[in-house]
């Protein structure tokens, strides 16, 4: 996945193609390996399960970098807000959408969400653009007032970090290629956001199938502010696997269609899931769980869009 991603970029930089159709190639190779980067080494590496030594978690977390984003604000975001909290409309932070997105019945709902289905895959495809650009610095902020990097220059410190790491990114992603390649600028803009197109795409489709599906659950806390049911049962609740039988589907997007043992096991690395994916169903069927699957990719991504047209015709769904 890393070789997908650097040589690519590492053939253009060198300035060794002329044409454009070339170039989009590589460019698209490159967000194939961004999107593999992003499933399957910094999701596990930010766990803390790609490996049992920690300094190799750690390095191995930077490609998160890497990719043009902070590995900081992944890991409140997705380690702390979405694996704490899945579906539970402001808390969640990877339900937290656009006013123009609605992933929960319990958000508001507006008279554009009818053609959310439709639309909703364009702005899947913008999703890492948005990620590299602005999206980490609105987060960083937010987590701030949140409580989160509030020791002392912690916050001034990682601010810095993602900044540099941006202009890292930039620089050998599009500024570098804008000067050595010979072909029109405007065409290699549109070769580096074609790129992004791919990987956001890839990487929203396959986080959105494990959580925003038909029969899973989007509980709201009590006045009390506590949710009903123990931890467990919220994760199992809240959490759809999708095509289990496929082995190399499972390796591209890192384990990533085994959701229901990755939230119940986030620290398990996820070359072990379909092993414990028999133990889990088991456990659930023997104590009255949920476990929710979707036997194939296509399947779940219909229903998906079955999903995202009725949050966007009703202001209500049992759950």
């Amino acid at each position: 996945m890393l070789a997908l991603f650097i040589v690519p970029l590492t053939i253009i930089n060198l300035g060794l193609i002329t044409g454009p159709w070339l170039l989009f190639l590589l460019y698209f190779i490159g967000g194939l390996g961004m999107a593999g980067i992003g499933m399957g080494i910094m999701h596990d590496a930010i766990h803390g399960s790609y490996s049992r030594n920690k300094t190799v978690n750690r390095f191995m977390g930077y490609t998160m970098n890497l990719i043009g984003a902070s590995a900081t604000v992944w890991r409140i975001q997705h380690n702390v807000l979405h694996h704490t909290y899945p579906n539970i409309t402001g808390a969640d932070d990877d339900i937290n959408a656009p006013f123009f997105l609605r992933f929960s019945p319990n958000a508001k709902r507006y008279w554009l969400h009818r053609f959310q289905f439709v639309y909703a895959w364009f702005f899947y495809c913008l999703s890492t653009i948005s990620w590299v650009t602005t999206k980490d610095f609105v987060r960083i902020n937010r987590y701030r007032k949140m409580g989160f990097l509030n020791k002392k220059n912690e916050f001034r410190k990682e601010i810095s970090i993602v900044i540099l790491w941006k202009l890292i990114y930039y620089s050998f992603a599009l500024v570098l290629p804008l000067i050595i390649v010979p072909i029109e600028p405007w065409i290699i803009i549109l070769a580096f956001i074609s790129m992004h197109l791919v990987t956001g795409f890839l990487i929203s489709t396959v986080f959105q199938i494990a959580h925003i599906m038909p029969g899973v659950a989007f509980p709201m806390p009590d006045e009390n502010g506590l949710i009903a049911g123990d931890w467990s049962m919220h994760q199992m609740a809240t959490t759809t696997n999708f095509a289990p039988r496929s082995g190399l589907f499972s390796w591209l997007i890192g384990g990533l269609n085994y959701q229901v043992e990755h939230h119940l096991l986030p620290n398990i690395c996820h070359i072990h899931y379909k092993n414990l994916s028999g133990i889990v169903a088991e456990t659930a069927k023997e104590f009255g769980m949920p476990y929710h699957t979707q036997k194939t990719l296509g399947g779940a991504i219909w229903n998906h869009i079955k999903m995202l047209h009725l949050l966007g015709k009703r202001t209500a769904i049992a759950t």
